[in-house]
C-alpha cells in the first residue's frame, strides 16, 4: 500500500513539475518581452474610442462603494463614452445612498452615473444579465464593489481588444491586494495573487494565447456576450463558465497586463474559507459541464484548459494528500524509531522509492520558490526579504488550506446533487 502511495505521489509531482516549468518559461518570456518593448509613460490616443458601460454589482458594500465608484469616474477615458451602472443588489445597508451622494458632488454631476436598486435573483450573474439588457456601450466593463481601478485601467483594456477586435472578445487586467499588510492571511493571499497573475496568467497567454475572465477588472464585447446568451444565472463562478463558452466559440480573452485594479481580500479565515469554497464549487460545476468537450471537435484551447483544471482540482489534490499521508506516517515512525530502535522508517523500508520521492519533493519546493521569486521581482515593491520569508512559511501552512477548501467544496457539491438542492446564494465577503 505504501509503495502505491509513493508511486502516485511521484508521478503526480512529475506532472506538477512539468506544468510549473512550462508556465514559468512562458511567464519569464512574457516579462522579458515587456522589458524589451518601449513602455510609454504618456497615453497614446486610441484609433477609436468605443463606448463602454461599466457595471458594478454591489451587495451591502457601503464600506467600499464610494472609493470604487470615485476611482471609476476618474479613469482616463473620454467621459462621454463611459456609462456607469451601480447595482445595489438586495441591499439592506446604505450602498445606494452612498453612490447617490457622489452624484450630487459638482465634479460628477454631468457624468452618466446610475444607481439601480435591484430585488432579483441569480446573484452576480443575475445582475450582469440585467445590466446587459439596458447597457448602451459597445463593451461591458465589470468592477467588483471593492476593486478600485487604477486611473488608466480602462484605457489599457480597450487598447488591448482594439489590437484584434474580431478575435479578442474580451480583455482582462491584473488585480492587486490593497490590504495585503493587514495580517498573515492577507500577505499569503497577496503572494498567491502575484504568482497567479505574474507567472500563470502571463505564461498561459504567452505560450497558448489562453486567458480567463476574472470576476473583476475586465471588458467584454456586448454583442458577443449577448449572442452567447449572457451569464449563467445563479452560477457560483460565472466568469469561468463564460470563459469556456467564449473559447468554444473560437474567441480569445486577451491579457491587458497594464490594466490594474486594487481590491480588498478577506482578512479572516472564516471569510476566506467561504469565498474560496464558493469558487471551488463553481469551478467543479464548470469542469463537469465541459468534461465532454475533451473528446469532441471543440478548439484545442478548451481541451488544454480542461486538463489544467482537472490537474489543479483533482490530480494535484490527490498528490498533496498522498504526500501529507507519507509525511505523517514517516514522522510517526521516526519518532517511534528513536524510542524503539527496532521500528524502522519508510525511508529504510522503501529505500529507492522513498529517496526518489524526497528528491522530487525538494525539486518541487525549489521550483515553487523559483516561480514565486520571479513573480515578486516582476512586481514593483514586492521583492522583499519579508515576502520571501512569508513565501517559505506559506508553502507549509496557507497552501495546505487549498486541500481543505477543495475537499469541502466537493462534499457540498455531491451533497447538493444527491439532495437536489442547488445553492445559488450570493455569499457576502466581509469588508473592512
Amino acid at each position: 500500500m505504501i509503495n502505491y502511495l509513493y508511486i502516485a505521489a511521484i508521478i503526480s509531482i512529475w506532472l506538477s513539475l512539468l506544468i510549473t516549468i512550462v508556465t514559468v518559461i512562458g511567464g519569464v518570456s512574457f516579462i522579458v518581452k515587456q522589458l524589451r518593448s518601449k513602455r510609454l509613460s504618456n497615453l497614446v490616443p486610441l484609433a477609436t474610442t468605443p463606448s463602454v458601460t461599466v457595471v458594478v454589482p454591489a451587495h451591502n458594500e457601503e464600506k467600499v462603494i464610494q472609493a470604487t465608484v470615485r476611482a471609476i469616474l476618474n479613469m482616463a477615458y473620454p467621459h462621454a463614452a463611459v456609462e456607469v451602472l451601480v447595482y445595489a443588489d438586495n441591499c439592506t445597508d446604505q450602498t445606494a445612498a452612498r453612490v447617490r451622494a457622489l452624484q450630487t458632488q459638482p465634479e460628477f454631476q454631468n457624468r452618466c452615473l446610475r444607481v439601480i436598486e435591484r430585488r432579483g435573483t441569480g446573484g452576480k450573474a443575475g445582475v450582469l444579465n440585467d445590466a446587459l439588457k439596458v447597457a448602451r456601450g459597445d463593451y461591458l466593463c465589470v468592477f467588483d464593489a471593492d476593486a478600485a481601478p487604477e486611473r488608466r485601467a480602462l484605457y489599457f483594456l480597450v487598447q488591448k481588444v482594439l489590437e484584434n477586435p474580431e478575435r479578442y472578445a474580451a480583455a482582462f487586467g491584473r488585480n492587486k491586494t490593497r490590504n495585503y499588510q493587514q495580517n498573515f492571511l492577507t500577505r499569503c493571499i497577496n503572494l498567491e495573487i502575484i504568482c497567479t497573475q505574474r507567472i500563470q496568467h502571463t505564461g498561459m497567454w504567452q505560450l497558448f494565447k489562453i486567458g480567463r475572465i476574472p470576476g473583476t477588472n475586465f471588458i467584454i464585447n456586448r454583442r458577443m456576450v449577448t449572442e452567447l446568451g449572457g451569464w449563467q444565472n445563479g452560477a457560483l463562478t460565472e466568469d469561468t463558465d463564460l470563459s469556456f463558452r467564449l473559447m468554444r466559440a473560437g474567441k480569445l480573452i486577451a491579457l491587458a497586463h497594464r490594466a490594474e485594479a486594487f481590491q480588498q481580500e478577506p482578512e479572516t479565515l472564516f471569510a476566506y474559507y467561504h469565498q474560496r469554497k464558493r469558487w471551488a464549487r463553481g469551478n467543479y460545476v464548470v469542469i463537469l459541464k465541459n468534461l465532454g468537450h475533451l473528446f469532441d471537435h471543440t478548439p484545442w484551447r478548451v481541451k488544454l484548459e480542461l486538463v489544467y483544471y482537472l490537474c489543479v482540482y483533482f490530480w494535484f489534490s490527490v498528490a498533496i494528500v498522498c504526500s501529507n499521508v507519507l509525511f505523517v506516517i514517516n514522522t510517526g515512525l521516526l519518532g517511534l524509531h528513536w524510542a524503539v530502535p527496532q521500528v524502522g522508517s519508510l525511508v529504510s523500508l522503501n529505500g529507492p522509492l522513498a529517496y526518489l520521492f524526497l528528491i522530487n519533493w525538494i525539486l518541487m519546493f525549489y521550483l515553487y520558490l523559483l516561480q514565486m521569486n520571479i513573480a515578486l521581482a516582476s512586481d514593483y515593491g514586492q521583492a522583499t526579504v519579508t515576502n520571501f520569508i512569508y513565501t517559505v512559511v506559506a508553502y507549509f501552512t496557507y497552501a495546505q488550506l487549498f486541500i481543505v477548501v477543495s475537499v469541502m467544496a466537493l462534499v457540498d457539491m455531491v451533497r447538493d446533487r444527491l439532495s437536489g438542492h442547488h445553492q445559488t446564494k450570493w455569499y457576502k465577503t466581509e469588508r473592512f
